[in-house]
């Protein structure tokens, strides 16, 4: 079996082949260790590899599938987005206030993926502390694109988007506080799921917006975003907000049949924000999921206009209460030779944060401050209020909701840098989905010029089955979700 195939491969495949004896997990995982060699300084996407690691956690897993035991991810790699905390494992979180930061435990997601047999390969680049939507505002640099090494490919979860794209990796995780794994899964062809709030633990992942951040699976398939979810979810006695809900198998509730599913179609999701040719995709996109049995339905989600500024005032409030944690005493950045404590405050976070995070903790900070709470922090909490109510009289009718993942294909780098508003835009249909705390999920919806679009799919509080079952159908009768950049391997 050549690399091109192994890296073309879904889970299942990879899985059927280790189960076999066909391939062994020290040649999947080297196989990839050699892809990332050869390719990252071309894409940026990861920062910190653990190739000795992960080829004796591959040998364990070796080990395990030779004795008929395992599961669909024993021995399949995995590469982490750097904002999972990883026992004696840098973990940045792509900031030079944790540069050096090595954890003394793993995230929840860590320690379950690994229970489940999967093979750390490495910590993928990121937006510093998971805030921007095109993965410029790392410490390390900006991730590109594999599909045009000009452009960006989304954020914050750009590096594992990317490093997936590239082949570097057959699953990759992500966190998503408005859009973060979603509009990244779309601007580089991937699918990516955000469960919904508490169905993933979020102990050990490090805090942007703690009402909003929710971790889930980057992967090339719905049924591989599947295997995947069934192994991180569940509730988490060191995380109050993990919720205690049964988790279903969800790869084995893939089944295709979409019969009488009712989708609704917001009209405001097809406003002038949306690039016309992403509109003619999405409703291509739509158009097999109705041939396959669904019925589609106009709906409307008449406050989704405010989700934005509802937005851009919670999260940076809570990262503002977040981030004021790292003050140079405890860890993290520490400034030279300061002259008293304020100076040591001062210096250490001015050197510590770029720009975009300073921006947020001055919005949040000023959200929170005497005399504005009331008009900003509350106000945009009763909004949020009726953002979820929309949803929820909306899936009294509908069983998902569909609509574009991002406004446009990726963009040039550089090209929104200057003009934070015009960044902030490109979360346009995604932000609201967390405000709500719904499962939401992108899946590739083919190409405009080359560069991939996504169909972004929500659905009701803790119903992932649905969106994914949906997302596998689409991919059953498409092979949108199989095209794969011209770069590395993948070149012809």
């Amino acid at each position: 079996m050549s690399d091109s195939d192994v890296l073309n491969a879904s889970v299942s495949e990879l899985h059927r082949l280790l189960a076999a004896r066909a391939i062994s997990s020290e040649e999947l995982t080297n196989t990839y260790l050699g892809q990332i060699e050869a390719e990252n300084d071309a894409l940026n996407a990861v920062i910190t590899l653990c190739s000795e690691q992960a080829l004796t956690d591959a040998r364990e897993a070796d080990q395990t599938l030779s004795r008929g035991e395992g599961n669909p991810l024993t021995g399949i790699p995995l590469l982490h987005k750097d904002i999972f905390c990883t026992q004696g494992v840098r973990t940045t979180c792509g900031s030079h206030m944790l540069e050096s930061f090595e954890p003394a435990y793993d995230a929840t997601v860590v320690t379950k993926l690994k229970a489940a047999g999967t093979v750390t390969l490495g910590k993928c680049n990121m937006d510093e502390f998971a805030m921007g939507s095109s993965n410029e505002t790392s410490y390390f640099g900006a991730v590109k694109n594999p599909w045009d090494l000009n452009c960006v490919p989304g954020g914050s979860s750009g590096g594992s988007a990317a490093a997936l794209a590239a082949g570097f990796a057959p699953l990759v995780t992500g966190t998503d506080t408005g859009g973060s794994i979603r509009q990244p899964a779309s601007l580089c062809g991937i699918t990516g799921l955000k469960p919904t709030y508490g169905r993933v633990s979020r102990l050990g992942i490090i805090a942007f917006a703690s009402s909003l951040d929710q971790a889930g699976p980057m992967a090339r398939s719905a049924e591989d975003c599947a295997h995947m979810l069934t192994a991180m979810s569940g509730i988490d006695a060191g995380d109050s907000t993990s919720a205690d809900r049964a988790v279903p198998d969800f790869a084995a509730a893939l089944n295709g049949e979409i019969e009488g599913l009712r989708i609704g179609i917001p009209r405001e999701y097809f406003n002038e924000a949306l690039n016309p040719e992403v509109r003619e995709r999405i409703m291509a996109a739509l158009s097999v999921l109705e041939k396959a049995g669904a019925r589609l339905i106009d709906i409307d989600l008449p406050h989704t206009h405010y989700a934005i500024a509802t937005y851009y005032v919670i999260a940076p409030a809570e990262a503002s209460a977040n981030l004021a944690r790292y003050d140079g005493v405890r860890f993290g950045h520490r400034c030279d030779a300061p002259t008293d404590l304020e100076d040591l405050y001062l210096r250490s976070r001015s050197e510590g944060f770029g720009e975009e995070v300073q921006r947020r903790i001055l919005v949040g900070t000023y959200a929170l401050s005497s005399g504005f709470y009331d008009a900003y922090f509350n106000k945009a909490q009763q909004v949020r209020r009726i953002i979820a109510e929309d949803f929820h009289r909306a899936f009294e009718a509908v069983d998902v909701i569909a609509g574009p993942s991002a406004p446009n294909v990726a963009f040039q780098r550089g090209a929104k840098q200057q003009d934070p508003v015009a960044m902030y835009m490109e979360d346009v249909y995604t932000l609201a989905v967390n405000l709500a705390g719904l499962p939401g999920l992108s899946a590739p919806a083919g190409l405009i010029n080359g560069m991939p679009v996504g169909l972004q799919l929500v659905g009701k509080a803790f119903d992932e089955t649905t969106i994914l079952n949906a997302a596998h159908r689409l991919q059953q009768d498409t092979d949108w979700h199989t095209l794969r950049p011209n770069f590395g391997a993948f070149q012809s």
